[in-house]
């Protein structure tokens, strides 16, 4: 359940509670998100794939391609990459304030994956996700965190983002605790992964404990 929406000079922030949802759902889910991209945005996801497997690489440094349409019909094909939260900017680090979080870098690299370069490739939009535990399954916020002017390619007011993420977010609340329970039946790690996202200390100063 989406409980606010604001904005501030840092960005566009969703702040979210969810029923019947765990933390270690949300760990599963960022390390299998082939199994699940087409249930957390049935309307809008057009279909993910893996450029850099986690099963390979592992999380953090995984990329995802993930073509996308918003509401107001722009399509887009961002690769996302999850990075390692001690590598972004003081900035991007001073929204974590609960124990869990991704923090994700979109880049444009559609026909241009041969010469893919993390130095030198422009980074095209920051996103951070963070929950952890409540009274009855998970409260958390997501945000996107600009790094181009209104108008270019992946930046709007942050308000269709914030449609498109809220809609996101309320669907992990339908589909995660069923899909979660239903691959719990494969131990293989190599088909189901599993990663904690269990983050030491807040704002700056925040790191992975296990990552």
């Amino acid at each position: 359940m989406l409980r606010s929406t604001r904005q501030d000079e840092l960005g566009t922030h969703l702040e979210w509670e969810l029923d019947g949802v765990t933390p270690k759902m949300i760990n599963w889910f960022w390390g299998n998100l082939e199994k699940c991209d087409s249930l957390w945005h049935p309307n809008q996801h057009m279909g993910l794939s893996w450029f850099k497997d986690p099963r390979d690489v592992g999380v953090i440094g995984s990329i995802h391609r993930a073509p996308q349409k918003w509401n107001d019909g722009r399509f887009i094909k961002p690769y996302i990459l999850l990075a390692d939260v001690q590598k972004v900017p003081d900035h991007v680090r001073e929204v974590i304030k609960y124990d869990h979080a991704v923090v994700a870098i979109g880049y444009d690299l559609d026909g241009r994956e041969e010469t893919w370069d993390p130095e030198k490739t422009r980074k095209e939009a920051y996103r951070v996700h963070q929950w952890q535990s409540s009274e009855d399954g998970v409260v958390g916020m997501s945000s996107a965190i600009p790094i181009h002017p209104a108008g270019d390619q992946y930046e709007d007011s942050g308000l269709i983002w914030a449609q498109h993420a809220a809609e996101e977010v309320g669907n992990w609340e339908v589909f995660l605790p069923q899909l979660y329970s239903l691959y719990r039946v494969v131990t293989d790690r190599k088909i189901c992964p599993y990663f904690s996202f269990l983050i030491e200390g807040k704002g700056v100063n925040a790191k992975y404990k296990n990552l």
